[in-house]
């Protein structure tokens, strides 16, 4: 009788790999006659990662070749970022929500074509996640979060753009968290690929998009003091085009946590993304 056994802790890697990396994975397979026989044979299994991040677009059919919006769903797979002081629920499923709304929004308008970092389920890099826009030579990256603080009052959206300095010591805790997984050093090679004119024209483009979006949303739902900030946000760095980070509240808030999770006040975040992603966009194409 002849039997095979398969490398189990090979089969558990790949299987963890599947969330982070792209690509085939080879792994050992033993074969031999009995179990007491004197031969065994190596031989190799292939098995199929499936893609880090996902290139697929959204549009309708009156959309074809217009400007493509990459949407960033913040944390995911087994990231779960922030959590509900009241619930528990898991930033990374409310951004998720958020940004299949606001695709499903911008679908249905037909003025662009919809990309998404991903759509649940799998733990990216920023590099990961910049480089979706970076391959679909994306108009514009947009990443949504969701914040959380020590103070339990604090509440509202904020926008984050790409600068090089800071706007204050928050906008640069809050870099300097959404930065730390181990990518620091690949920075230096993305600014070898952008002179400092094109950086410094993205930077620009980024803040007029974070301000357009800050105008949108005032008077549809509570912003922060000084709602739009800035900072060195390596993901927005890296998107090759006009990117932003929307914090659409505060889960450490008990309002803004029952707020993020109704689907009305979602649909009203929505509107106003929509509303200053299109415009921007229009703007940026009559130029």
């Amino acid at each position: 009788m002849i039997r095979g056994r398969i490398n189990r802790r090979a089969l558990a890697l790949a299987a963890a790999l599947g969330g982070a990396a792209a690509g085939v994975l080879s792994v050992a397979v033993l074969v031999g006659a009995l179990p007491m026989g004197p031969s065994v044979q190596a031989q190799s299994l292939t098995v199929a990662l499936p893609p880090a991040a996902s290139d697929r677009i959204y549009a309708s059919p009156s959309a074809r070749g217009r400007p493509i919006v990459v949407l960033d769903p913040g944390h995911g797979g087994r990231d779960p970022g922030a959590r509900g002081v009241i619930s528990a629920v898991a930033e990374k499923d409310l951004t998720l929500l958020l940004a299949r709304e606001l695709r499903d929004r911008l679908v249905e308008r037909g003025r662009v074509r919809v990309a998404m970092t991903h759509d649940g389920g799998r733990s990216l890099s920023l590099d990961d996640r910049a480089a979706v826009a970076r391959r679909l030579n994306a108009a514009m990256f947009v990443s949504l979060h969701m914040d959380s603080a020590e103070n339990p009052l604090a509440r509202g959206a904020s926008v984050y753009s790409l600068s090089d300095i800071a706007s204050d010591a928050e906008a640069a805790a809050l870099a300097a968290s959404l930065n730390s997984d181990g990518e620091r050093n690949s920075d230096g090679s993305v600014r070898a690929l952008l002179s400092d004119l094109v950086m410094r024209a993205q930077m620009s483009a980024s803040a007029n998009l974070a301000m357009r979006m800050v105008g949108q949303s005032t008077g549809r739902f509570e912003l922060r003091p000084d709602p739009h900030r800035f900072a060195a946000f390596h993901v927005l760095r890296r998107a090759g085009s006009p990117a932003v980070l929307f914090e659409a509240g505060y889960l450490s808030n008990v309002d803004d946590e029952a707020l993020l999770r109704s689907p009305k006040h979602r649909a009203a975040l929505v509107r106003a993304l929509a509303h200053a992603i299109e415009t921007d966009i229009a703007v940026r194409s009559t130029r």
